[in-house]
């Protein structure tokens, strides 16, 4: 994209972002699903906040999070995907080695950032969070119920 004056330079860039991303996570072996999965929930993202990547911010990512639990109640498992998946987005597009800060900061004035960090996203604190009624038995529980 160097040198090239784009139609709708934001929407391009966007769009060239996320094919990168798709490219680079099929080069790490990622299953095709997974990697449609990510980029469907990184434009859920972008819509819901109605901007590019170069203005998202870690308040953003907040709200996002907590309408999806708070007007849809999905499960804490996919609202830790969902931030997953826009925390690896960001990864992608901050690391140098891809120049999409360079690229950003030239034609933006400004540059993207990881949105995710931490504090604003869920922890997982148990071996799994099924349902108990569809969760496989842990050791433990099979080892109580004499079937080791």
């Amino acid at each position: 994209m160097d040198g090239v004056a784009l139609l709708r330079p934001e929407e391009q860039v966007f769009t060239a972002m996320l094919t990168g991303f798709a490219n680079q996570q099929l080069a790490r072996n990622l299953a095709r699903t997974t990697v449609e999965g990510r980029e469907n929930t990184v434009k859920a993202f972008a819509a819901y906040v109605n901007t590019y990547p170069w203005h998202w911010t870690p308040a953003m990512v907040d709200e996002w999070l907590g309408d999806l639990r708070s007007l849809r109640d999905l499960r804490r498992s996919t609202i830790r995907s969902y931030s997953e998946a826009v925390r690896a987005f960001c990864h992608f597009v901050t690391d140098p080695l891809y120049d999409w800060a360079a690229t950003c900061e030239e034609r933006f004035g400004t540059h993207p950032v990881q949105v995710v960090h931490e504090w604003n996203t869920a922890v997982h604190v148990q071996d799994n969070e099924a349902d108990a009624k569809k969760r496989a038995f842990t050791k433990a529980e099979l080892h109580a119920f004499g079937c080791e």
